[in-house]
C-alpha cells in the first residue's frame, strides 16, 4: 500500500477520524458532540508531532509526508469542521456564509504557507520559538470557549459569533509573532479546554438545531 501507517502518524490519523465523526454529529443537531471532537482533534494534534520526533530513524520521505498530512487534516479538523459547526449554529445567512468561506480561505492559505516555509526552513531553525500569524489549531480552543461562555439562544450570539470567525481568520493570515506554548502551559490550556467541554456536555440545554431548521423552511 501507499503511505506510511507507523505509530508516527497514527495520532494524525485519529484526529481526522475524530473531525469527520464531528461533521456527521453535527449534521444531525449534535452541535456539543461536534464540539468536543473538535476538541479532540486540537488535543491529538497537539502531540502528533512530539510523538512522530521521537522516532530518530525516520527517512526524509516519512518526515515529508508526515508535514503534508499534516496540513491536511487540519484543513478538515480546523477548517471545514468549524465551518459546519457554526453554520448549524446559526451562520446560514449570506453574511454568515460569506464569512465562512473566508474563514476556509484564510486557513487554507496559512496552512500552504506554512508547509512551504517549513520545507525551506534551515534545521537550525526549527526549534524557533515563535509562529507567523495565530496558528489555525487555535480554533479548537476558542470555538468551545465562545460556545460555553455565550448563551446560543440570546440575540448578540450569532452577531458575536460572525466576529468571532471574521477574527480569528484575520489572525490566520496576519504577519505578527504568536510565542509557542511551552509543554506548561499547552498541558494547562488542554485542561481549560478540558473542562469547558466536560461543562458543555454536561448542560442540560440542548442546543438551537431549529436556527437551522427555520432557516430552511423560509429559503
Amino acid at each position: 500500500m501507499i503511505g506510511f501507517y507507523n505509530y508516527t502518524v497514527w495520532m494524525t490519523y485519529a484526529s481526522l477520524i475524530s473531525s469527520m465523526t464531528g461533521i456527521f454529529c453535527a449534521c444531525s443537531g449534535h452541535i456539543r458532540w461536534a464540539l468536543a471532537c473538535l476538541a479532540l482533534s486540537g488535543l491529538l494534534d497537539a502531540f502528533d508531532g512530539k510523538i512522530a520526533r521521537t522516532k530518530k530513524d525516520r527517512t526524509e520521505a516519512e518526515k515529508a509526508f508526515g508535514v503534508q498530512i499534516d496540513s491536511l487534516c487540519d484543513m478538515v479538523c480546523f477548517g471545514v469542521l468549524p465551518v459546519v459547526i457554526c453554520f448549524y449554529l446559526g451562520m446560514c445567512s449570506i453574511w454568515g456564509m460569506g464569512v465562512l468561506c473566508l474563514y476556509v480561505l484564510a486557513g487554507l492559505i496559512r496552512l500552504a504557507w506554512f508547509n512551504i516555509t517549513t520545507e525551506s526552513r534551515p534545521p537550525r531553525e526549527d526549534g524557533k520559538k515563535y509562529y507567523q500569524g495565530m496558528p489555525i489549531t487555535s480554533i479548537a480552543a476558542i470555538l468551545p470557549v465562545f460556545y460555553a461562555l455565550g448563551n446560543a439562544n440570546a440575540p448578540w450570539f450569532i452577531p458575536a459569533l460572525h466576529a468571532v470567525i471574521a477574527v480569528t481568520a484575520l489572525l490566520f493570515v496576519l504577519r505578527f509573532p504568536f510565542r509557542k506554548p511551552t509543554t506548561a502551559e499547552l498541558l494547562a490550556l488542554i485542561a481549560i479546554v478540558g473542562a469547558v467541554m466536560l461543562y458543555v456536555l454536561l448542560r442540560r440545554s440542548n442546543l438551537p438545531f431549529q436556527l437551522v431548521l427555520r432557516w430552511k423552511k423560509t429559503a
